[in-house]
């Protein structure tokens, strides 16, 4: 898969092609929909399927720090796309240059000069260009006069509610686990390089693989969490996988962290996989994050995260659910 940044980076070769637009935050059932049609239109052509998107999202740009968590970094997204046949994706900076050009002009420059398209797929609610004036309507009427032709995918529903990034990061922020891999199609993964930590988890026995959870243009401040807690996982991307073990996502209250951080206590696991880039799948949320007397009271209730957890795994094995577990 070809990665473009920028509309500026287009070539002539890029000429021709079937596209979509949009945020694809989290790759969920509706996506998955969307870029089903999208490869099937591109084989049938004999044409590369492109998928156009953001960074930041429009969201983060407008709202700042009151933006919706994200569900996938740009990395994971990318990853979770190369699984659904895509050719390219043409990566939008969206910033005050992209936010203010004219509807008209984003179809004059990117999709028709710049990508040729001749089959353009959107959703029954896209809108696009300054101040959001751009909408299907113009876009089947510019496509009238330039011989492409436009599609929009009508609302994908389970339970007979529209599949949606905000109904997943509802789910995730009151610990649905369950309903929010049935709107993804998949259980919920996080991602990211293991850094070296300040070492506090290997001092009091439990040592753990941290990764920072750093938003776009957020860096100065704490990112939103999708969710935060304390998890039974499966570790993906080391020599042996899933490797069970234990997550915290959160400041860590209890030692005064500054960051948001992902921490993955891997059970029965010693081994060095700091610069590894792993995937942290969340199953089970134990509890959530709070702040304790002392560490010997977090070494404590830690201990008993481990003995819960694996409790749980144990019982998925045996092909068991947990219905609670105490704190």
């Amino acid at each position: 898969m070809e990665i473009i940044r920028g509309h500026y980076n287009l070539r002539p070769r890029h000429h021709g092609s079937v596209v979509t637009i949009g945020n694809f935050d989290g790759v969920h059932l509706g996506h998955q929909a969307v870029l089903g049609q999208l490869s099937e239109k591109a084989a049938e052509l004999g044409l590369p399927s492109v998928v156009v998107t953001f960074e930041p999202h429009p969201q983060e740009y407008f709202g700042g720090e009151q933006a919706p968590a994200r569900l996938t970094r740009f990395r994971e997204k990318i990853l979770t796309l190369r699984r659904y046949a895509v050719d390219r994706v043409l990566n939008l900076p969206f910033n005050r240059k992209l936010a203010s050009m004219p509807a008209q002009a984003f179809i004059d420059r990117v999709l028709v000069e710049g990508l040729g398209v001749r089959y353009l797929i959107v959703g029954d609610d896209f809108r696009f260009g300054h101040r959001r004036q751009g909408d299907i309507d113009l876009l089947r009427r510019v496509g009238e006069a330039h011989g492409f032709q436009v599609i929009n995918m009508h609302t994908f529903e389970v339970d007979g509610a529209r599949v949606s990034s905000t109904r997943i990061r509802e789910a995730l922020k009151r610990g649905d686990l369950d309903t929010a891999g049935q709107l993804l199609g998949r259980s919920y993964r996080m991602a990211g390089k293991v850094v070296h930590g300040d070492a506090r988890g290997r001092s009091i026995g439990f040592p753990t693989a941290n990764i920072y959870v750093h938003g776009p243009h957020r860096r100065k401040k704490q990112p939103l969490l999708p969710l935060t807690g304390v998890y039974a996982v499966d570790v993906f991307g080391l020599e042996t996988e899933p490797m069970h073990g234990v997550a915290n996502i959160g400041v860590r209250p209890t030692v005064d962290g500054r960051h948001s951080l992902l921490e993955v206590h891997i059970l029965d696991y010693e081994g060095d996989i700091y610069g590894c880039h792993i995937q942290v799948e969340f199953l089970k949320k134990l509890r959530e994050e709070r702040r304790f007397e002392s560490v010997e009271a977090l070494t404590q209730q830690i201990q008993r995260d481990v003995a819960h957890a694996r409790a749980f795994f144990d019982k998925r094995l045996e092909g068991d659910d947990i219905v609670s577990l105490p704190l």
